[in-house]
């Protein structure tokens, strides 16, 4: 006898989708139990509901865990339960993790479900099973709603997608007009393992405003002209093949009395940002995760920030530092093989500025490759996209400033006042902005934000003027 190998599910859906049609049917099938939204934040289960398997609604809230675990122990058969966006978010990290929960995810035209939810508002009537009774109502279409309602849809499947592929699990994926078919119904409880079929639709509940969108409307031009406004596939994501990168601890410096801690982006103004807070007193580098908590506990009230660069100025500042001078060797090796950039010996300046932007401008369609996840080496924290740097240390802790480059004595200001402290005044150093001036060129903006499109629109970065 083969194990069975699911022993519960979940429908993955949003309100008006037809989420209880479909329950309906699953509890018609032979050995399968679905319990409704065990984790409203309002009821369990069914309205008004605020006890099952002898949990209350204050004991689940609390912890969700007794609850699944008494609906998989105490159901004869497979157990399941629908589950919404806007549910206890601790219970879609538990069913997303455990493969043994098969997962059924239930989708409808993201328009249709935003008019029949504002129509059931209106009505009061959230579920039909007697067609006289029906209550039906015109309603207004509100844009900003409707973003609203199109943006955590899209959130909420983004989401599950993630999920599942990381951890390499499917999952039985169904469209609002899926529910008619039986054939469909059926192919879902072979999905789930079970030996019950349908024989036909179960009819119980009713199917509500049939009628087209815009007869449901007061106002179905609003629609129209929200419609060609509104991104309905998602086609303003930007896809990110960026490796995500860590938070770095290790490299975070902290004052030893001032209660300043500085995340460094490496190729920006980090060993000058260092210089500066040596001037409070000592430094303390090197940390761990412990230490670093162990740190802030001792030091309430402090700031963390890091300073962000021109994209362009940073990329130059890397270019030289660490290919030009050699410190990359394999990098610099695989540049001048694989992308044909002439360079001169380890150390040594070019014969002119024009040879030095032509290899600059390899260097820079490099990097656009290397932040696209197109090159077979790591993306070095030099050349690493500031987001992605930035969105590291946020795995850790966000920050409390990031301060432009070109506000950087404006922004240490800030921070000194913010912790109490005085300090001496950053001495200017225009070293990086000379060197790149003497290549400058349009060209080397353009292949900056190719490269860095992320940075520039996320930190508004504009073109860099020598």
């Amino acid at each position: 006898m083969s194990v069975p190998a699911f022993h519960s599910f979940v429908i993955l859906a949003g309100m008006r989708t037809g989420s209880n049609f479909l329950e309906a049917n699953l509890n018609a099938l032979d050995g399968v139990t679905s319990y409704g939204e065990l984790f409203n934040p309002h009821f369990i289960g069914k309205k008004d509901a605020v006890e099952l398997f002898g949990i209350t609604l204050a004991e689940r809230d609390l912890n969700p865990k007794p609850l699944l675990r008494r609906l998989r122990a105490e159901t004869a058969g497979l157990p399941g339960f629908r589950f919404f966006h806007d549910h206890d978010p601790r219970v879609l990290d538990l069913v997303l993790e455990d493969p043994a929960c098969a997962k059924i995810i239930l989708a409808r035209n993201p328009v249709d479900s935003y008019v029949s939810w504002k129509i059931a508002q209106a009505t009061g009537q959230w579920k039909l099973t007697d067609a006289k009774r029906l209550k039906s109502a015109t309603v207004r279409f509100d844009e900003a709603e409707f973003a609203d309602h199109l943006a955590a849809t899209q959130t909420f499947h983004l989401r599950l997608l993630r999920a599942l592929q990381a951890s390499g699990q499917t999952a039985f994926v169904l469209d609002y007009e899926d529910l008619s078919s039986v054939e469909v119904l059926n192919g879902l409880a072979a999905f789930l393992g079970v030996e019950g079929r349908l024989k036909a639709v179960d009819d119980t509940l009713k199917k509500q405003n049939p009628e087209p969108l815009e007869k449901k409307l007061e106002n179905p031009e609003a629609m129209v002209a929200a419609l060609a406004r509104a991104d309905l596939f998602a086609l303003a994501r930007t896809p990110v093949f960026e490796p995500r990168r860590t938070a770095a601890i290790p490299h975070a410096v902290a004052c030893n009395a001032a209660r300043l801690l500085f995340f460094p982006v490496r190729s920006a103004p980090d060993a000058a940002i260092v210089r500066w807070m040596a001037g409070f007193g000592g430094l303390l580098e090197g940390f761990d995760n412990k230490s670093l908590r162990q740190w802030k506990r001792t030091h309430p009230g402090h700031r963390a920030f890091t300073v962000v660069r021109h994209p362009l100025l940073r990329a130059h500042v890397a270019f030289r530092e660490k290919i030009l001078s050699g410190q990359l060797a394999e990098h610099r090796r695989v540049l001048m093989t694989a992308y044909k950039a002439r360079l001169p010996d380890p150390g040594q300046p070019f014969a002119d500025t024009a040879a030095e932007r032509d290899a600059f401008l390899v260097f820079l369609n490099y990097c656009r490759l290397a932040t696209s996840g197109q090159t077979g080496q790591r993306v070095d924290s030099n050349w690493a996209s500031q987001t992605a740097i930035l969105q590291g240390f946020s795995s850790f802790q966000p920050l409390d400033l990031v301060i432009r480059e070109d506000r950087l004595a404006q922004g240490l200001d800030f921070l000194a006042s913010e912790v109490g402290a005085e300090a001496a005044a950053l001495p200017p150093d225009d070293t990086a902005a000379t060197a790149l001036a003497a290549i400058y060129d349009s060209s080397l903006d353009t292949a900056a934000e190719a490269a860095y499109s992320r940075d520039y629109l996320g930190f508004g970065f504009g073109p860099w003027r020598a």
